[in-house]
């Protein structure tokens, strides 16, 4: 059961990434593709009726972790509590600047709220990348499971880490690369006109940027932690994650249906975050310190008879949310207009 779960809250962690993603995206490139407010308008209207149901999926990953994996929820929520402020902070800023924007129609009101949208985008993806870089490098925990990171020290990787150092940095500007990306593939999917010509024109050179970012990033990581090539050396089936994420940046590049590019952008962000997630299996939070080998899925989860019956209650929630989710992206299919 508790591989179960480790597998589901995986899943549910990429469906957030996919689906927050391209709106977090959008945000990012807002200023780049959008000259007019006419054009502004239309990027917002792109990801209007989706991006507040798709921040959903951090509520419920949130929650299903807090059921999973109770010791994890309590000991990352606490030594990551500042950088969770900061977050918390940013999804507010980025959700009253897309509300806020259209209350007033006035030239220097929506000045005001854009590079708001747009640095709070920038911000929320290089802070959850480098949030990812802090799971996979691993965190100092004591014995009792417990561990504080100030938000930098020597910015090295060790035994004594912050929450920034040059690889966390590095999964941090990764992160922001590959949003941007899906971003832009998104905006050419939903708009036409001079928005669609520019997405579809950056699509080529941020391609280029994902690509060094993540050979650069992969390198760094069977580097920074070990656990990664001994897990790929174990289970080799487990490449087939990697596998899905070269050949969907691949398609990325190759593809030129709007559609496909999108999905293959989404199959990438999956392809990476599960080689992630299975490069670290059993751990959920590596540790650094001799003083702790780290948590895992088995000493971190609560009793089997709990497992069991959350997920009884779990399959009905979930399929409830994605009837949703297919109803609206159902409902707002095409291209958007002003």
């Amino acid at each position: 059961m508790e591989t179960l779960w480790f597998c589901l809250v995986a899943i549910m962690v990429a469906v957030y990434v996919i689906l927050d993603g391209f709106d977090l995206g959008t945000g990012i490139v807002h200023l780049a593709v959008a000259r007019s407010d006419a054009e502004r308008r239309q990027t917002l209207a792109a990801i209007g009726p989706v991006w507040d149901g798709n921040e959903v999926w951090l509520l419920a990953g949130g929650g299903t972790l807090y059921f999973a994996f109770p010791a994890l929820y309590a000991s990352a929520f606490s030594g990551f509590y500042l950088p969770l402020m900061m977050v918390l902070w940013l999804l507010i800023l980025r959700g009253i600047s897309i509300e806020f924007r259209s209350h007033l129609d006035n030239p220097l009101w929506a000045a005001f709220w854009d590079p708001i949208f747009c640095g709070s985008s920038v911000l929320l993806a290089i802070f959850l990348g480098a949030a990812l870089g802090n799971v996979v490098r691993g965190v100092p925990l004591d014995s009792a499971g417990d561990f504080f990171l100030p938000l930098w020290t020597d910015f090295r990787p060790g035994a004594d880490p912050g929450i920034l150092d040059w690889y966390t940095v590095l999964c941090g500007v990764t992160a922001l690369s590959v949003l941007t990306l899906h971003g832009l593939a998104w905006l050419a999917l939903k708009t036409d006109g001079p928005v669609h010509e520019r997405a579809e024109r950056l699509i080529g050179r941020v391609w280029w940027i994902v690509l060094v970012d993540a050979v650069i990033l992969t390198v760094a990581s069977f580097a920074v932690q070990p656990r990664l090539a001994q897990s790929f050396m174990e289970r080799p089936w487990l490449a087939v994650f990697p596998a899905l994420a070269v050949g969907s940046l691949a398609l990325i590049r190759l593809l030129r249906d709007d559609l496909r590019r999108f999905l293959a952008s989404a199959a990438f962000i999956a392809g990476m975050l599960t080689s992630a997630a299975a490069g670290v299996f059993p751990y959920v939070l590596p540790s650094v310190s001799e003083a702790n080998p780290g948590l895992t899925v088995f000493n971190s989860a609560p009793a089997q008879y709990g497992l069991k019956i959350g997920l009884a209650w779990w399959i009905p929630g979930l399929l409830l949310a994605a009837g949703y989710v297919a109803f609206v992206y159902r409902r707002f299919a095409g291209k958007v207009t002003v």
